[in-house]
């Protein structure tokens, strides 16, 4: 998809960034752009998705809040560890979702290790129950020769 000129600007100066405070006023500019429908929810998307990927560049331990997939994801964190408990089948729900969104199994556990760090910071406790091994997609057999 080709970005609008605005879109561009946003673009460089997030590779320009160089503190998760400048990607996160960027996002900021960019949610205001997207309100405004200054620029459209793929560009929006876009310019969120290479935000997190640059803030995971400067510092992995920091959250940046923009429209992006990671987001989508962080929330979706949220709303399963609201309980206090991470179950085995809601980790296979967020392995699937995952998987949908094209987030890494490293930002996975650097998202879930800040969100709990955050709870923990807040009083509250966290329960994960332990996943014997992610969900596997099963191969076809192939026939020997």
């Amino acid at each position: 998809m080709r970005l609008s000129r605005k879109s561009r600007k946003f673009q460089r100066r997030i590779n320009r960034s160089k503190t998760i405070d400048s990607l996160q006023m960027i996002a900021n500019e960019v949610q205001v752009e997207y309100d405004s429908r200054e620029i459209t929810h793929n560009e929006a998307m876009i310019l969120g998705n290479q935000l997190q990927l640059r803030a995971e560049q400067i510092d992995n331990s920091q959250l940046v809040y923009a429209i992006s997939d990671r987001d989508t994801y962080r929330r979706l964190i949220e709303v399963y560890l609201d309980d206090g408990i991470l179950t085995r089948t809601e980790q296979i729900l967020l392995w699937d979702e995952r998987r949908k969104l094209g987030i890494s199994e490293d930002s996975h556990d650097a998202l879930l290790l800040s969100l709990v760090a955050r709870y923990q910071k807040q009083g509250r406790s966290i329960h994960i129950h332990l996943m014997p091994n992610p969900p596997e997609i099963e191969e076809e057999e192939q026939p020997e020769e």
